[in-house]
């Protein structure tokens, strides 16, 4: 949620300030404590959102828990139930039955690849509903507005999209930290909406 970001400590405060706010570690967050290894160009990323959050916020947040229970049969991932890594896709993929050995939710929210959808997947007991909401700040589904979801009391899942100013906040990645790799790699993904350029 604030590492790779032009403001990350903001980030958190905004985050901060939400009332009933559930809190999971995704990949980015674990790097914080358990680093990647220093020749992959977004270890210079994550050492520079531990500078900027400060030591004892960045090992806060890679001390989340790796899933929260949102009802009685949901839980939310970063990725899936086996890695923050790995997640489901917009269609089936063949890893997909690993993913979820051992899930007894009935549905599950998911993020990691930044695509907004929702389908059903055949689980171990009977079908899951498989809700990944998108990104608010890196959609990569080629659509440059923040993607989310609602869920209203009965459970319906509402998407939603919004307009942002994302040209701006790749600047602002470019003023804050200058053009290492990193910063390039992240911008590109802002200015493409997409994972990579091809």
């Amino acid at each position: 949620m604030a590492p790779f970001g032009a403001w990350p400590g903001e980030t958190v405060q905004r985050l901060r300030d939400l009332e009933n706010a559930e809190w999971i570690r995704g990949n980015t967050e674990r790097w914080m404590v358990d680093p990647i290894p220093a020749v992959e160009p977004m270890s210079v990323a994550v050492q520079a959102c531990r500078d900027a959050l400060g030591y004892a916020v960045a090992d806060e947040l890679g001390a989340l828990p790796e899933s929260a229970a949102l009802a009685a049969d949901v839980r939310a991932w970063h990725g899936s139930p086996v890695s923050d890594m790995q997640s489901f896709l917009p269609e089936p993929a063949e890893d997909e039955h690993e993913l979820l050995i051992g899930v007894t939710d009935a549905r599950l929210f998911f993020g990691h690849t930044h695509l907004q959808f929702r389908r059903t997947a055949d689980g171990p007991n009977g079908p899951v509903d498989l809700v990944n909401p998108g990104s608010v700040g890196i959609p990569l589904d080629g659509d440059h507005r923040a993607a989310y979801a609602l869920v209203d009391d009965d459970g319906n899942v509402e998407f939603r999209r919004v307009d942002y100013d994302w040209q701006a906040s790749a600047n602002a990645l470019r003023e804050r930290y200058g053009d290492p790799e990193w910063v390039g790699i992240v911008t590109g993904r802002i200015e493409r909406a997409r994972l990579n350029a091809d």
